[in-house]
């Protein structure tokens, strides 16, 4: 017997038949057990799901000869790179439970549904979303900030949370691609060897139309599908007041946690800050609801510290008098972001194989050799970032493999590194939100506490813009050439 490959250098150039194997069979038992499972699958099914693909691409790895030891490198590599991820999930968790104990999510969704037209709410959060993540370059931190809280003005006015989702989405996505703050902008231009504002000026040339006919749509849509005035909905806001000091001052926090983010401090650094913050506002500001909750827990041990310390780690409902509001002011703390972060872990194990056996360099590869003209060279760079996202489960990934593997090739067609980075930008960054299992859509549907599935359709920013790229390619429309 030959010895096995040990080095990344000495991966066999494996068949696209093996390289595709275990993508399909992952999205045949993922389909199978997402319909089994529905909006539940999250809890561990798809996680073994994914461990079964990663086997399945073992298997074909060992019939390839590469190296156990190279596969599990590449695992533990993988893994590594979202150790930060991870940890802003956790203190996004604790961020919604302390947030939700101090009066600021309550504070924002009375003052928003008091003062946002219900007619104009949708297009709203487009824009809302776009300006915050324009300011901050996260869409992260913009959907742990004020996309909580619209998600929570939508509801209370009525509104299907998918399609809340999708615009707040939309909105953010828009304004992370727009920002020089983003790391993923950044990143873009980097890897491709453009200027950055070079990059986001030439974005506009798809970005602009994509997201005004995302604007006209929810536009549309809102008029169209105006939720009827519900007066106990009136009231349930209005009743927050008797279980929550609300005051504007109460903004302070998220405020402090924006100017954080814009300064560019370290994510996990202005979210820890963030959450402290959140609990001695509590303390000051709450102390009534507290008193109310260890009343209420009057046969355990509990105390002012408890109820801090629940809000952090665990799942935390604020008993009210109604449903709606008990639903509305419920938070899973930092153990609600665990099956996310499960999932992920799981994800990312996959990616590590795909990456270690070689697939995902054979089918960007042959994306590659069938990109004969300038049209199918848009076309294939757009689909090898979508199936780094869907196999890597990594945008960061999705912009740095397809930047590097298509790069000569575009210098070959004398066409500016401009067009290359708008391209993973707008297939690569926006798409990583729509999979499930991918970084992104794990941390969006966990955050907004909504599924992948319901708000996929009304994203309609992220799907639109590989097309809208594509599109610009074939009417070579503003193509930058380079001139010899």
């Amino acid at each position: 017997m030959s010895k096995q490959k040990t080095t990344i250098n000495e991966i066999p150039n494996i068949s696209l038949f093996d390289s595709l194997v275990p993508i399909l069979l992952l999205v045949g038992l993922l389909y199978v057990n997402v319909d089994i499972y529905g909006d539940s699958s999250i809890e561990g099914s798809n996680q073994f799901v994914l461990l079964i693909g990663a086997a399945i691409a073992f298997i074909v790895g060992l019939k390839n000869r590469v190296s156990i030891d190279l596969v599990f490198n590449s695992i533990s590599k993988n893994i590594k790179s979202i150790s930060t991820p991870i940890i802003i999930l956790l203190l996004v968790g604790a961020l919604s439970g302390t947030w939700l104990l101090s009066g600021i999510i309550p504070s924002m969704i009375y003052y928003g549904f008091n003062i946002i037209n219900a007619s104009f709410f949708l297009p709203a959060c487009v824009i809302i979303s776009a300006i915050v993540a324009l300011a901050t370059g996260s869409s992260w931190s913009t959907s742990a900030t004020i996309g909580i809280a619209l998600i929570g003005i939508g509801k209370a006015l009525g509104f299907d949370v998918g399609v809340v989702a999708g615009a707040v989405i939309s909105g953010a996505y828009f304004g992370d691609k727009m920002s020089p703050l983003s790391d993923t902008t950044n990143l873009a231009a980097a890897v491709s060897g453009s200027d950055l504002f070079e990059h986001i000026k030439y974005m506009m040339i798809t970005t602009v139309p994509t997201i005004c006919i995302a604007l006209f749509f929810f536009i549309f849509y809102n008029l169209f599908n105006l939720p009827t005035e519900n007066l106990n909905t009136v009231d349930y806001i209005e009743s927050t007041k008797d279980f929550f000091f609300i005051s504007p001052i109460l903004f302070i926090v998220p405020l402090v946690v924006i100017l954080l983010i814009i300064k560019k401090i370290n994510p996990v650094i202005s979210l820890f800050v963030g959450t402290v913050l959140a609990a001695l506002f509590a303390l000051v500001f709450q102390s009534e609801l507290i008193n109310d909750i260890i009343s209420q827990n009057s046969s355990e041990e509990f105390s002012t510290y408890r109820v801090i310390m629940d809000s952090i780690v665990t799942k935390t409902t604020i008993e009210t008098n109604t449903i709606f509001l008990n639903e509305l002011f419920s938070s899973g703390g930092m153990s609600g972001m665990l099956d996310t972060i499960w999932l992920v872990i799981c994800a990312m194990i996959f990616g590590g194989v795909m990456e270690a056996i070689g697939a995902l360099k054979t089918i960007s590869l042959s994306l590659l050799n069938i990109a004969k003209s300038t049209i199918n060279l848009f076309a294939s760079t757009i689909l090898s970032c979508i199936t780094v996202n869907l196999t890597a489960s990594d945008q960061y990934l999705s912009i740095v493999i397809p930047g590097k593997m298509f790069s000569k090739a575009f210098a070959d067609r004398k066409l500016s590194s401009l067009n290359l980075s708008r391209t993973i930008e707008d297939s690569g960054t926006v798409t990583s939100v729509l999979i499930p299992w991918n970084t992104c859509g794990a941390y969006q549907s966990s955050v907004l506490n909504v599924s992948v599935f319901d708000y996929f359709v009304f994203a309609i920013f992220n799907w639109l813009s590989p097309f809208m790229t594509l599109f610009i390619a074939a009417i070579n429309y503003k193509i930058k050439r380079v001139l010899n």
